[in-house]
């Protein structure tokens, strides 16, 4: 590559050199390819609005990107030339990373040549020509209609169990993120109109219908519970913990694998998680003729070639239920 008039240098001043990719600021100084990435994941945060692990998952591809390069003696970013992307993919799949995570790791680093490209302080891109790694999409693991109705009615009639109860319907009646869920705003939910407003990733704001049985458990929530547990009245959070503050991403990973135990519910691999409800929502609603777009668009899909794997878990379950039933299937 064409060595640009001046190299690519950190500019952000809300971000420390090397404090996203956690390099010993103080005791070693910087590389400028240190502060280089350094202004690109401060980019992402403030200008692009991406979410903390969204930017932590770029930091950490970006920062083993650093180090195989380093080796190979590049320190600054006009250095690296597209042999040293090749070569850390390389190395990416000799540790054992599968295609979907190569993948995920050449967008950040595109993204990142992108980015001075456009700022006219890098002459070309390294990795233009650079092909992903062919990714081998599973399909996702969901429950059945009559396991998640299983699952929702798991939470008992206690305070708690009224909030918890109250989540598991929204997450399943809307197909939130994890995120988007425990950190929607309680003016985001309008029962009366039957929608919430949800802030997804990139900043991006979708409204997503609810139906009667979400909007039922959420108004006795917001009417028995909430107000209980509420410790700071400009608290904007719709779900609340019992010390009054936001629910966790965390803590709700462990109330739905917690319900799961209780009622006996199993899936492959990582078993039921938030996400798979989030799975469940898209494959039921696709199951039952639902339109493809209208699914992307609840989901917060920004390619609808992501969403198009739900009509493939359909298909798979159709094959399935042919291969159990059918007598001459087998």
């Amino acid at each position: 590559m064409s060595r640009p008039a001046k190299a690519p240098r950190a500019r952000a001043p809300d971000a420390a050199p090397s404090a996203i990719l956690g390099s010993a600021v103080g005791s070693v100084p910087p590389t400028p390819l240190e502060e280089a990435l350094d202004e690109y994941l401060a980019h992402l945060k403030v200008e692009r609005g991406l979410a903390r692990h969204s930017i932590e998952a770029y930091a950490r591809d970006l920062r083993e990107l650093a180090t195989t390069v380093a080796g190979r003696g590049r320190l600054e970013l006009q250095q690296i030339i597209s042999d040293d992307v090749t070569e850390h993919l390389r190395v990416l799949a000799e540790r054992g990373l599968v295609p979907r995570s190569r993948a995920r790791a050449l967008v950040a680093i595109r993204g990142l040549f992108r980015y001075f490209v456009g700022q006219r302080r890098l002459v070309a891109d390294p990795t233009a020509l650079i092909d992903a790694p062919k990714r081998v999409d599973k399909l996702p693991g969901v429950l059945g209609e009559e396991a998640v109705a299983t699952l929702l009615t798991a939470p008992p009639s206690t305070p708690r169990g009224l909030r918890d109860a109250a989540m598991l319907e929204l997450l399943y009646a809307s197909g939130l993120r994890v995120t988007e869920l425990v950190t929607v705003p309680l003016a985001d939910v309008n029962l009366n109109a039957g929608f919430v407003r949800v802030t997804g990733k990139g900043q991006k704001t979708r409204l997503v219908p609810l139906g009667q049985a979400a909007r039922d458990k959420i108004s006795q929530y917001l009417a028995e519970v909430r107000p209980a547990l509420v410790r700071d009245p400009e608290e904007r959070a719709l779900f609340l913990t019992d010390r009054g503050g936001p629910m966790t991403r965390q803590g709700f990973w462990k109330l739905v694998r917690g319900y799961a135990r209780k009622t006996g519910l199993r899936l492959p691999g990582a078993g039921v998680s938030p996400h798979k409800l989030r799975h469940s929502f898209a494959t039921h609603l696709v199951e039952r003729g639902a339109d493809l777009r209208s699914v992307q668009a609840m989901l917060g899909h920004s390619d609808i070639a992501t969403t198009q794997i739900y009509t493939h878990v359909s298909k798979a379950r159709i094959i399935e239920e042919v291969r159990r039933a059918h007598p001459r299937a087998r």
